[in-house]
């Protein structure tokens, strides 16, 4: 369904980017943003699911800028070189600058939201408080890394899921941030552990997944139709 493309972000850098078109006219665009394991079958996968769904949805590869085609596994050793990219070798002004280039293109479906799972989740937070000129709506995924950005308000419409057996986000953050930011919605899944979205992962919990998608889609029908 979806075909790899190149993106041109505003400071000059290019990365790629896996584009998924629906079949008709969309009703809107989706960026997805990537766990730490880059874009990889699943990431392709959930691109795949939202153009099935209608929509323009383009993947960026948010770490082309450090190393190109990355797609790592679902181990430990996947996990330390996915951490090093992500939070070490790349800057959230860079994130963002390719996060806002992949909006571009996805706004040739009209308004756009953002979806992102794990470090992507994260982003979506960040993307939400900057980015809400080119952000219609968000959908964040259990982002580990929210509290550090927690002063940023979020200003495009906001969507945050989370596990109850997430032993990598305490549930008083989770709290945190939604005691911090009112206007936001925040989802708490029992059960759900971390990655319960991905069904590449043994922490894939599909009643969790069905339920933060339909919220997501009806997120987005809400705020990107025209």
């Amino acid at each position: 369904m979806g075909q790899t493309i190149e993106l041109t972000a505003s400071d000059g850098a290019t990365i790629s980017a896996y584009r998924a078109d629906p079949d008709g006219a969309p009703k809107g665009g989706v960026v997805v943003v990537q766990e730490i394991f880059g874009v990889n079958d699943h990431i392709r996968s959930v691109a795949d699911g939202y153009a099935a769904d209608g929509y323009l949805a383009v993947a960026p590869a948010l770490f082309d800028r450090v190393r190109g085609g990355v797609e790592l596994g679902y181990d430990a050793e996947g996990i330390d070189i996915g951490r090093k990219i992500a939070f070490e070798d790349l800057t959230s002004d860079q994130v963002m600058a390719d996060i806002s280039a992949a909006a571009d293109c996805a706004s040739e479906g009209g308004k756009v939201g953002i979806v992102g799972y794990c470090w992507g989740g994260s982003m979506c937070y960040v993307a939400s408080a900057r980015l809400a000129d080119r952000i219609a709506a968000a959908s964040g995924y259990y982002g580990g890394q929210i509290m550090p950005h927690l002063d940023e308000r979020p200003q495009a419409p906001l969507l945050l899921h989370f596990g109850t057996e997430d032993h990598g986000i305490p549930l008083e953050n989770v709290h945190a941030i939604a005691e911090r930011w009112d206007h936001i919605g925040v989802h708490i899944y029992d059960g759900a552990d971390h990655g319960f979205n991905c069904d590449a992962r043994a922490s894939f919990n599909p009643d969790a997944a069905a339920l933060a998608r339909q919220r997501t889609l009806d997120h987005f029908a809400e705020h990107l139709s025209t």
